[in-house]
Parts: C-alpha cells; structure tokens; sequence
C-alpha cells in the first residue's frame, strides 16, 4: 500500500469524526453559554472549566488507546457480550481516575483562587466537580467502549477514532453533566 492510498484512508476513516467532533465542540459551547448565571452564582466555577473538560479527554482518551491497543494485539474481542476482566479493569479504573483528577481540580482551583484572594467556595466545587466527573465518566466510557468497538468491527483503526470522539463526547457530556451538578449543588 502506497503512501498515497494509506492517507486517503486515514482520511476518509477521520473526516467524518472530526466532522463530529467540531459541530459537538460548538454544541458544547452553547450549552457552556447557558452557564452565566451559574457563574456569578458559584464564584471559581470558571476556573474549574477548563480543568474539567481537559481531564475528560486525557482519562478516557487513554481508556480508548488503551481498549485500541487490546484490539490491534487480539487481547480483546470487540464484543459487548463477552465480560473480560481487562476492560472491567480499564473502565474502573477511568472512572476512578476521572473522578480523583475532578476532585483534584477543585481543590487546585479553589487553593489557587483563595491565594489570588479571590471568592471560592470549596464545598460546592468539590461536590460539583466530584458529580459532573462521575456522570460524565459513566456516559464517556460506554459511548468509547461502543464506538471503538464498532468502529473496529467495520474496518476503521480504531486509534483514528478515539481523539475526535473523545474530545467531542467529552466536551458535550462534560458540560452537560458540569451544568446539571452545577444545578443540583445550587439547589441544595
């Protein structure tokens, strides 16, 4: 296979999530948009943002490389039937590791913000960050064991999905479930 042919297929296997992923980015923004009463509501809530949503996509960009390399070394079988221990494994551990780096994320944001003496809340970070993190990781790792998992058993190289999904899936359940704790911790 020529250099020529290997690109085109990486391409055409790519457009389409990349497709995706940008109309999910700008999705995700205007949700984002809907959050500026919450913001003057919850004072550090901006700072966390950014953490959140990186967090996202580097645990459960991993958790894809991770299900992707099982796949290409036949480790792994792209069934949902079958219950393997290794990607028992892998899931719990990128939610385990979503939800200790959101709670990490608080108190940096909340430790950062009280050194620039700057009004911040850490409870409400905490419980904001520690749900959202927990409910977008539940929503990240199925939807990343599901496409992988298509995508593999249609041709596709995995790897060439796993970023653009990631990050748009990231980016949309990450500020959707940011909103609906930032919501349930307001109303408590």
């Amino acid at each position: 296979m020529g250099v020529r042919s290997v690109a085109i297929k990486a391409y055409r296997e790519g457009v389409g999530a990349l497709s995706a992923s940008t109309v999910g980015s700008l999705l995700a923004g205007i949700v984002l948009s809907g959050l500026k009463t919450e913001f003057r509501l919850l004072p550090g809530l901006l700072v966390l943002v950014p953490a959140l949503l990186a967090t996202r996509g580097n645990v459960y960009g991993s958790l894809g490389a991770r299900i992707a390399t099982a796949l290409h070394q036949g480790l792994l079988t792209p069934s949902l039937s079958s219950r393997d221990k290794r990607l028992e494994s892998a899931v719990v551990a990128a939610l385990t590791n979503g939800v200790l780096t959101s709670a990490f994320a608080a108190i940096a944001a909340f430790v950062f913000l009280w050194v620039l003496s700057e009004p911040a809340v850490l409870g409400a970070l905490l419980a904001v960050a520690v749900l959202a993190g927990l409910l977008s990781g539940l929503a990240l790792s199925i939807t990343v064991v599901v496409v992988v998992f298509a995508g593999y058993r249609r041709g596709y190289n995995p790897d060439t999905l796993v970023g653009p999904i990631v990050t748009t899936t990231g980016d949309i359940f990450g500020v959707f479930f940011l909103y609906l704790a930032v919501k349930v911790v307001l109303a408590l």
